[in-house]
């Protein structure tokens, strides 16, 4: 009765008040008129709330939120459908969506003429600039009677989901070294001792085109063997992104960790497009995603996943180069193209980078300039400890570029293309000491 009676406005209650003090008065004073005016006064606000109970409970809402996923800067628009399956008509509706407050403000509607069985599709349009996972809703409804006496609150629980990924930018096609490395059913392979038909036939699986059927197989195995196709050398490729607090500077959408997480997803797609199998690994209490993101289930559910993986990467305060090893250990991860977008690396983490191209068979960097994302200019220590730590990964064969705040990430990608590593320095050779020069 409480929770109900919360729902009177402040001129529900004047009316309650009013009409009880009449009523009171009226009963010491023997005036039935008096009486009755007491009883009206106090009856409107009651029938008025009884009213917008029953509205209330047959009042039902559900949304939906396209597109689903869109990158920084694009557009999302919600869709809110609302329905009065009552016969009673609910007054004014005061409608209002919650969203995160990194979205901008929670809209709100007002609706009049909810009449019975009434209907009302409402949007509203969402422009993220963080990127993020994110929960729109649940809606809040205030309903309201016609004599404005009585405003009660209804939240829904149905939510959606909007997904923000880092933006993307085109690059240009280089050719990089050791593009082609990977694996895949077309290695050289030795024939068996029963000649090709054992190394070019499998058995039967369902959906196999019936005309790829090897008969003669099928009479000797007993079962249906059809013949298999030969699969191209799959290329791979494992981007590194360094999400240590420590390495990078700046707040918000301009710090070096979000050049970073767009230059990762750009790099991503980029060789996604080009056919290789694409993971993402970074140090967020182990890795936000170890799987392939094969291109062979087509390129565009390749790059959902990876900007998936991406759009919800945070600075990490405990993160560790020294755990990148661990991270990247596995017979898989040593093979394919390697990838690097690291913040600020001291001469001996630099040492334990460079230790990570082994088993690779190529290695790129883009180390950032960190202070060029600050306000403080050039800092001849910063200058150093980067001068050094980039000589560390190209005296161990990697290709490096160092990106600064306002080059283009495109203009970086076709330099460090065009690089060719230094010879790797022979295994008695001192640390950091090359054993050859760098090439372009």
């Amino acid at each position: 009765m409480n929770d109900a009676l919360s729902g009177l406005t402040r001129r529900g209650w004047t009316f309650l008040a009013i009409g009880g003090g009449a009523i009171v008065a009226a009963v010491l004073a023997g005036q039935r008129d008096v009486l009755r005016v007491g009883l009206l006064l106090a009856v409107v606000p009651v029938i008025s709330l009884i009213v917008a109970l029953r509205s209330r409970v047959r009042l039902a809402a559900s949304r939906s939120v396209e597109p689903p996923r869109v990158a920084v800067g694009e557009r999302a628009t919600v869709h809110l459908r609302l329905a009065n399956s009552a016969r009673i008509p609910t007054g004014v509706l005061l409608v209002e969506d919650s969203i995160p407050f990194t979205l901008g403000a929670r809209p709100r509607f007002v609706l009049d003429h909810v009449w019975s069985r009434f209907r009302r599709d409402v949007t509203y349009a969402i422009d993220p600039v963080v990127r993020g996972r994110y929960q729109v809703g649940p809606l809040t409804v205030r309903v309201t009677d016609p004599f404005g006496m009585v405003e009660l609150k209804r939240a829904f629980s149905d939510v959606g989901t909007l997904i923000v990924t880092p933006t993307v930018h085109r690059l240009p096609t280089v050719r990089l070294v050791g593009e082609w490395s990977g694996s895949g059913d077309s290695r050289p392979r030795a024939i068996a001792a029963a000649g090709e038909e054992d190394a070019t036939i499998r058995a039967y699986r369902v959906g196999d085109d019936m005309r790829r059927v090897h008969w003669r197989a099928t009479a000797h195995h007993g079962e249906l063997m059809v013949r298999r196709e030969e699969q191209p050398w799959q290329s791979r490729a494992t981007i590194l992104l360094d999400t240590r607090t420590s390495g990078h500077t700046g707040e918000g959408i301009d710090s070096s960790l979000e050049w970073s997480v767009t230059a990762a997803a750009s790099i991503g797609v980029h060789l996604a497009e080009r056919g290789y199998a694409v993971r993402l690994v970074t140090d967020h209490g182990g890795a936000v995603s170890t799987n392939w993101h094969d291109p062979a289930s087509g390129p565009g559910d390749a790059k959902v996943s990876l900007l998936d993986a991406l759009a919800v990467v945070q600075p990490q305060r405990d993160a560790s180069v020294g755990r990148w090893p661990d991270l990247l250990s596995g017979a898989e991860a040593a093979t394919g193209l390697l990838v690097g977008v690291f913040g600020r690396l001291s001469e001996q983490e630099a040492h334990v980078v460079a230790g990570l191209r082994q088993g690779s068979t190529a290695a790129l960097a883009v180390v950032l300039d960190v202070m060029t994302w600050t306000s403080l200019g050039e800092n001849n220590r910063e200058q150093v400890r980067l001068t050094a730590g980039v000589q560390v990964l190209r005296s161990a064969g990697w290709n490096v570029i160092v990106a600064k705040r306002n080059e283009h990430l495109a203009t970086l990608w076709e330099r460090l293309g065009l690089q060719r590593p230094a010879v790797q320095a022979p295994a008695h050779a001192p640390a950091g000491v090359a054993s050859g020069r760098e090439a372009g």
